[in-house]
């Protein structure tokens, strides 16, 4: 198994983060009995500093460098990651895709069907460069900017309506799809530290949401438990 995390700032995570790739990587060791790799373009964390994805300053010193790939950046959709998603599959022949993406695209880019689009371009573009990967993505999860404003909360709906539309008529049984389920009982005062990005807690959260659907419907490795 070739794992690729695609995602946007909760997934890149910035500069003394620990990541909920972190949380995944200990939680596929603990019960994953088969070999895996994570792969991936990247391996930077986001500096915000500096203003760009420049830090290597994982808060973990036990994640080694090659557990740290992924195709994730601050700032960044699926408008982005579509056409980046062939070339990123073919480097690292990734098989497995877990993708966290759209708060971003609905926040400044496109509105839900838009976004909505450029999901199945995504699938189209990492189905071309394997046509047997598989993916499990995530619905945007609701952060503070929604609680504040109704009309960008009900676009959030409206897309997350959309995904799963999307995910049931595009899912093969040779190339999978899955819709996650949102990170049970996320409370952003608890799961952030900003009203979106997960602190410890989301990450685990966030962790966990992935790591049951594959478990649930592919049984690859065990449900999540947070050590």
């Amino acid at each position: 198994m070739r794992i690729m995390f695609v995602g946007d700032s909760m997934t890149i995570g910035s500069a003394g983060d620990l990541t909920w790739r972190y949380r995944m990587w200990q939680h596929l060791n603990a019960t994953y009995g088969g070999p895996y790799k994570i792969v991936g373009p990247r391996r930077e964390l986001y500096d915000p500093a500096a203003g760009a994805p420049v830090s290597y300053a994982y808060g973990a010193p036990d994640f080694p460098e090659r557990a740290r790939a992924h195709l994730a950046g601050w700032g960044e959709g699926w408008l982005h990651m579509a056409p980046l998603v062939g070339d990123a599959v073919r480097a690292g022949r990734a098989d497995t895709l877990l993708v966290s993406l759209g708060l971003i695209d609905l926040g400044f880019y496109t509105n839900a069907e838009q976004t909505a689009e450029n999901v199945r371009r995504f699938v189209a573009e990492a189905r071309e460069a394997d046509p047997h990967v598989r993916a499990v993505l995530m619905p945007v999860i609701r952060n503070v900017r929604a609680l504040n404003d109704p009309p960008f909360a009900a676009e959030c709906e409206r897309f997350n309506e959309l995904l799963g539309k999307t995910v049931a008529d595009l899912g093969t049984p040779g190339s999978p799809l899955l819709l996650a389920s949102r990170p049970d009982g996320w409370d952003i005062d608890r799961d952030t530290y900003d009203g979106t990005h997960p602190n410890a807690s989301g990450e685990h959260r966030l962790a966990a949401a992935f790591a049951d659907a594959m478990h649930q419907a592919w049984d690859v490795g065990g449900a999540y438990r947070a050590p």
